[in-house]
Order: C-alpha cells, then structure tokens, then sequence
C-alpha cells in the first residue's frame, strides 16, 4: 500500500472506531429499515445500447490533498441541483472531512434535491462503513483494490448488494486491475462497476491514457469507469473508442464557474 493511503487507512479506522461508539450498529440497521430502496446506481450509468454515448458520475467535493481546497463557495444541494440540469447519470459525493472537506449528512440532503442515485465516496476500510453509508441514503459505495484486502472486499460487496447498493471497485495499476477483475461482479453483476483511477499515486499526476492502457487488458468494458484527469470532450471520445464510456469528473467541474454548466460543455460533442 503507498504511504499515502496507509496514512489515510490509520486514520480512518481510529475514526470508524468513535462512530461505532457514537453510532451502535443496531441504530445504522433501525434506520435503514425505515428507507426505501436505493437508486440503481448500476442501471443508470451502464448502457450497451447507445455506443456513441458517455455517461458522467459528476462528482461534489470541496477540496483533496493534491489540490488543496478547490472550491471556496461551496454548496454541495446547489451543485448537484446543477449537474443535474446539465445531463449527469449519477452524483458522487466526498464524505471525508479530514483531507476533502466532506460530510456523510450531504448524502440525504443531495438525495432530497435530485433524483439521480448518489455514490458515497470515501475510504471504505470496515464493514461498519457499509452500514453506515446505506443509513446515510447512499445508493453506492467506492471500494479502493489498494486500501482493502481480497477479503474484505468481498464481504463489503455481499453486504453492499444485500443493502442494494451498488459497488464502485477502484484500482490504480495493472496488478490490482488483474486481481479485481476475478471478483468484479461478486456476487451479483449488475451491482458492481470497476473504476480505474487515473491519477499515480507516487506523483499525484494524471494521465487519461492510463485507462485506455487499462482497458486494453480486459475483454469487457462496459463496466469500467475512468477516473481523475478527464477535462474535455475530446478526452470523452477516445476514452470511448477504448470501449469506456461511464466516467467520474470532479475537480474540473467543481474548478468552473458553474459545475453544471462546465458538464454541459464536457458532454456537447
């Protein structure tokens, strides 16, 4: 694991450790019983029919440790109110505070102002965490290949499928994308997505190239998502003519005057 994310892993699990006491299971599980069914996440970004089209996860975060904070007037309800007039398929929400200025509440609050399903991204390192997003309303989850072991991975997917969230499994390099591949779609297909994170880990720079490279590997890409360094409508079309067609954007957008607007003009061509 790069030290980047072992440090990030250390301090999310102290943090995990004060929500249980703060917040016992059996509450997580009392509240998601009073919820209705998640958004198909799954369904609304995987589309085989329409190949000419790119679906975009268009993301809400304020700040990352590689950019710092990204965008000062930040209103999470107005932005996704905004992505959503301007053709998003699904949200992603950052939910951690510590290093991107996220909180868990912005999922029910983004969720009673659109309809789009909500993927809560964050570091996923215990399968309280699973629990706690589905009570959160999240329709979605983001695994990182890097920060979890096999195992785990597979128990938060059963759990995350059993809830009827879908599943966003996120790799970096070619060794964790040829071992997610064999567990990608367990236990049920239609609720699992494999992400490929552009950005390098070492370097923090990024290169959409790396998920055509990626995808080069795989037979089926229907289900990749690129992710991180996708800017321009030009970036849209090659990633599709190496069979990518569900992205995740954030940073650009969130840079823009209007993030919606910025989406628009991402999605024109």
């Amino acid at each position: 694991m790069h030290s980047v994310l072992k440090d990030i892993v250390a301090r999310k699990t102290i943090e995990v450790a004060l929500a249980r006491e703060a917040v016992p299971l059996e509450v997580l599980q009392e509240r998601i019983s009073e919820l209705g069914r998640p958004r198909n996440f799954f369904k609304a970004l995987v589309d085989r029919r329409h190949p000419d089209l790119t679906h975009v996860i268009a993301e809400i975060k304020r700040k990352s440790p590689s950019a710092g904070v990204i965008r000062e007037d930040f209103d999470p309800v107005a932005i996704a109110k905004s992505y959503a007039a301007n053709g998003a398929s699904a949200i992603s929400c950052l939910t951690d505070e510590h290093d991107f200025g996220g909180k868990l509440e912005y999922i029910h609050m983004i969720r009673d102002a659109v309809k789009l399903p909500v993927l809560r991204k964050d570091f996923i390192v215990d399968i309280y965490q699973v629990w706690e997003s589905r009570a959160a309303g999240a329709d979605a989850i983001l695994l990182i290949a890097e920060a979890i072991p096999e195992r785990d991975i597979i128990d938060f997917q059963i759990l995350a499928t059993e809830l009827g969230m879908t599943t966003l499994l996120e790799v970096h390099d070619v060794d964790h994308l040829l071992r997610a591949v064999n567990i990608v779609g367990f236990p049920h297909a239609s609720y699992s997505l494999l992400g490929i994170n552009n950005r390098n880990l070492r370097t923090m720079k990024t290169s959409v190239e790396h998920s055509m490279r990626l995808a080069e590997l795989l037979e089926d890409t229907s289900v990749i998502v690129a992710e991180s360094g996708i800017r321009t409508p030009d970036d849209l079309r090659r990633l599709r003519t190496h069979g990518i067609h569900i992205v995740l954007v954030g940073e650009h957008l969130m840079r823009q005057p209007d993030p919606g607007v910025a989406l628009r003009e991402l999605l024109r061509a």
